[in-house]
C-alpha cells in the first residue's frame, strides 16, 4: 500500500468558515501576535490570551469539515495516509482521517504548566484558576511563537517515507513546517493545491491554483482512479 503524506495549512479550514483571526495588517483580533501567541504574551496578560483562544474554541464548535477534509479521509480506503497539519482545529479528525500529526498543537486540548506532557481534552472555556492535578495553571496546548515544535522530528520521519506528497492551503512560508518539502524522497511526486501558489511547478511538482475543496477532489479522484 502506497504512502501518501499530506501537509495542510489554514487554506483547507478556511472553506469551513474557520476565522483565521488575522487581519491584512497582521493583527490578530486587533492584537499584535506576540500579545496572544507567545510565552511573553502569556506571562504579561494570561487573561487576554485565554480569551483569544476561548473565542477560537467557541467558533470551532460551530463549523464542520468540508469536502477537502472528507476526500482526504476517503484516500484511506486505498492508501496509507498521514496528515501533517499546521492547523489547531479538529476538522481532519471529524472528517474521518485516522493518522494526524498536529505540528502547532490542538485547540481542544490544554496542558499543565507544571508538566508539559500532562495534556487534557478540553472543549469548554479555559479560565484562570483551572488547574491540573499538580495545582498548576492549565494553558492552551498550542505551539506559540518562540517555542519549539515538538512533533517536527516525527513529521520529518513520516515525510521521508512518502510515495506521494500533497500540500494543501499553505503559503509554505512558515518554518519549520515549510522545510518539510525538502525531506520528501527525490522522486516522490508532489501536488501543491492553493489559490495563490507560492512555488513554481517542476517535473515532479504539480500545481493546482485552486481552492482546497476543488483541488483536493481532483487529485483524490485521479489517485483513486489510477489504481
Amino acid at each position: 500500500m502506497k504512502k501518501i503524506v499530506v501537509l495542510t495549512g489554514a487554506g483547507i479550514s478556511a472553506e469551513s468558515g474557520i476565522n483565521t483571526f488575522r487581519d491584512s495588517n497582521g493583527l490578530w483580533e486587533g492584537h499584535d501576535v506576540m500579545e496572544v501567541a507567545s510565552p511573553i504574551g502569556w506571562k504579561n496578560d494570561p487573561e487576554l490570551v485565554l480569551d483569544f483562544y476561548n473565542k477560537r474554541r467557541g467558533q470551532l464548535h460551530t463549523v464542520h469539515p468540508n469536502k477537502a477534509h472528507t476526500m482526504l479521509a476517503e484516500l484511506e480506503q486505498q492508501f496509507d495516509v498521514t496528515i501533517i497539519t499546521q492547523n489547531v482545529d479538529d476538522l481532519h479528525e471529524r472528517a474521518g482521517s485516522s493518522s494526524i500529526i498536529h505540528l502547532h498543537g490542538e485547540l481542544l486540548k490544554v496542558r499543565s504548566q507544571f508538566d508539559e506532557n500532562l495534556i487534557l481534552d478540553w472543549k469548554k472555556d479555559l479560565n484562570l484558576g483551572d488547574h491540573c492535578e499538580h495545582n498548576s495553571q492549565l494553558r492552551p496546548h498550542i505551539v506559540w511563537f518562540g517555542e519549539a515544535v515538538p512533533m517536527m522530528d516525527h513529521a520529518i520521519s513520516i515525510t521521508e517515507t512518502a510515495d506521494i506528497l500533497m500540500i494543501i492551503g499553505t503559503s509554505m512560508q512558515v518554518y519549520p513546517a515549510a522545510g518539510l518539502l525538502q525531506y520528501a524522497p527525490q522522486q516522490t511526486p508532489i501536488y501543491f493545491i492553493d489559490p495563490n501558489p507560492s512555488i513554481l511547478p517542476t517535473d515532479r511538482l504539480t500545481i493546482l491554483a485552486e481552492k482546497a475543496t476543488t483541488g483536493v477532489t481532483k487529485v483524490v479522484e485521479e489517485l483513486l482512479g489510477a489504481l
